[in-house]
């Protein structure tokens, strides 16, 4: 990625510990307008942490305590005394989906009703355009007042989608968001992601190297709660990324 590209998040020097336990050690690096940015490491390597500090849902952790600077557009994340904007600019997807109890239309229009959206409408118009982005619309167009609870796992994880984009984030954070869904509906999700990367901001924590190879634009490897390397694919994905621990990660050597 260029240097003239727009910052959209800087991490600087974000520490983050659970109690005695330390889960990131001072991890710095930037997120550029408009790129998909995957993130790639083993299991407890302080990834799900970064993405919660983004978006300050690391304060629904009584012993969580995070240190440093992260910025969201250049304003200082911890310091925004409007949170709900704050995760309203940054949607977030975990790993396995968790409807509502609600229908399938009211699941997707529930965040543009509370943030004062009544307009009929305009409701319509947003829950199918979501819909639609999270490649879920043609399946259950005919059946939006049915429970969202009763859709299959890789139609709840779409919808989990759906109902983040409602809030039309101009960030989106995926947390491993194909655990739980089958190989066909991640590839849909996959396509989905590559289309919306031109309207927003796209962090992808992933334990699957090959889909951040296909899908980032640029990678980064955190190990053990310390950035090992960041760089364009090409470099991470190359015979000589920087460091000989990320060609062995990348390769299957280790992890």
């Amino acid at each position: 990625m260029s240097d003239a590209k727009k910052k959209k998040i800087e991490i600087n020097n974000l520490v983050v510990k659970y109690e005695d336990k330390t889960a990131l050690k001072g991890i710095s690096f930037d997120v550029y307008e408009n790129e998909i940015l995957g993130v790639i490491g083993p299991a407890q390597s302080g990834k799900t942490s970064m993405l919660k500090v983004i978006n300050r849902t690391i304060e629904f952790i009584p012993e969580a305590k995070a240190e440093g600077v992260v910025k969201v557009d250049g304003e200082d994340v911890m310091k925004m005394k409007n949170v709900y904007e704050l995760r309203r600019k940054v949607g977030m997807v975990f790993p396995l989906p968790v409807g509502l109890p609600l229908s399938i239309y009211d699941n997707v229009a529930f965040a543009p009703r509370a943030a004062g959206i009544r307009n009929k409408t305009d409701l319509d118009e947003l829950v199918e355009r979501c819909l639609k982005q999270s490649a879920l619309w043609d399946e259950v167009k005919d059946r939006l007042d049915s429970l969202g609870t009763k859709l299959s796992g890789g139609q709840q994880q779409r919808l989990t989608i759906a109902r983040a984009l409602s809030h039309q984030p101009e960030i989106l954070c995926l947390d491993e968001f194909s655990i739980a869904v089958d190989p066909v509906t991640t590839m849909r999700i996959e396509d989905v992601l590559k289309e919306l990367r031109s309207e927003m901001t796209i962090i992808l924590v992933t334990n699957l190297v090959q889909q951040a190879r296909r899908l980032a634009n640029r990678t980064a490897f955190i190990f053990n709660g310390d950035l090992i390397e960041i760089d364009d694919n090409d470099v991470i994905f190359s015979e000589k990324p920087a460091q000989k621990m990320t060609y062995d990660y990348v390769n299957g050597n280790f992890g």
